[in-house]
């Protein structure tokens, strides 16, 4: 198997190996040591900066932004047009042609999971019953949220006045 010596090697390399693992760590702790610890008997040890913050006010009302109604009331279908750029890769809006996803002619107030010929994912059709305004501005603020499991990996509109004006535009394209 192994002679004397060679096992005398090995046992050496291993321990030179463990000495600099040791000593590098020893080393790097002595040079980048930020103090710390638990300081002097009876002291708060001190680390990084104390930064004072206005006490949060529990009556404070937040403020939201102008409700779904309001933002379809005031929605601009010529910039839900262009909204609509990032869906056409997979979305028609021709009755009946389905691409990578189903077409959404009429999409608005259409029973979900009923366009002819696409197969819709479980996660899809288990969300809601009736693509209402309010389930589009949900499913289009976050897919994957509304629906886990859905095949449609779009990350979502973020701005609410967006998704106000591409449902806008959804709705005049079905027309």
């Amino acid at each position: 198997m192994f002679d004397t010596m060679t096992l005398t090697k090995i046992t050496g390399a291993f321990c030179g190996a463990l000495l600099i693992y040791l000593l590098g760590g020893w080393a790097a702790e002595t040079i980048y040591h930020m103090g710390g610890g638990h300081g002097k008997h009876g002291e708060e040890a001190k680390v990084g900066y104390k930064i004072e913050v206005a006490a949060a006010d529990s009556t404070a009302v937040v403020e939201e932004g102008p409700s779904l109604e309001e933002l379809l009331a005031a929605a601009d279908v010529d910039k839900g047009a262009k909204v609509f750029g990032k869906c056409k890769a997979c979305h028609k809006l021709d009755d009946g042609a389905n691409g990578t996803g189903p077409h959404l002619f009429n999409v608005v107030n259409r029973a979900v999971g009923s366009a002819d010929g696409y197969a819709y994912s479980g996660a899809m059709v288990a969300v809601a019953e009736t693509w209402t305004p309010e389930n589009l501005d949900a499913f289009l603020t976050s897919p994957k949220g509304f629906a886990p499991g859905t095949k449609m990996s779009f990350s979502g509109l973020k701005k609410p006045a967006d998704r106000a004006n591409l449902i806008a535009y959804l709705q005049g394209a079905g027309s």
